[in-house]
């Protein structure tokens, strides 16, 4: 249970593994759906959000562990490394059969690319992946062809002869 919830805080805050690991239980306000993120990339402070309805399952994580000082501890008692997450994620997708690489930082790139496919400004998603610069954020922002053909059909429809 606590690998499911560890991966879903992954992909529902777009959170790179390095600052998962070091999630503080202080550093969680389950109450407003924040975390803070002491110290991340580039030694910046910043918080991130997850979704309301996931309050339930972390705070009842947190409420298991009450001597926790990490959201995520092993069994002695420290917090996880970045290579351990790495390992739970590659287990997982042996599980499921993917033949595909899987790293816990496809799930940041998947929730950015989805979060700028609905339509969050570059601002928006700037601050919540923590990116220095909006140039940065260009990696999320490919389209398919089949994505782009509706709306670029619309917008030429005029120019028929």
């Amino acid at each position: 249970m606590r690998h499911e919830i560890m991966l879903q805080l992954l992909f529902f805050t777009a959170v790179r593994v390095g600052e998962l690991v070091r999630i503080a239980v202080g550093d969680v306000d389950v109450a407003a759906c924040t975390i803070f993120v002491d110290q991340g990339k580039s030694h910046k402070d910043r918080y991130i959000l997850f979704l309301q309805t996931f309050s339930l399952v972390l705070g009842a994580h947190l409420a298991a562990h009450p001597k926790n000082r990490f959201v995520f501890e092993t069994q002695r008692c420290g917090p996880y490394t970045v290579r351990r997450v790495q390992q739970i994620v590659q287990r997982y997708r042996e599980a499921a059969g993917l033949g595909e690489a899987v790293s816990p930082h496809l799930f940041r790139h998947q929730m950015l690319t989805f979060l700028t496919g609905r339509k969050l400004s570059d601002a928006q998603i700037q601050l919540l992946s923590g990116h220095a610069s909006k140039k940065s954020l260009e990696i999320y922002q490919h389209l398919s062809l089949d994505a782009v053909e509706g709306a670029y059909q619309r917008a030429v429809k005029w120019l028929e002869m």
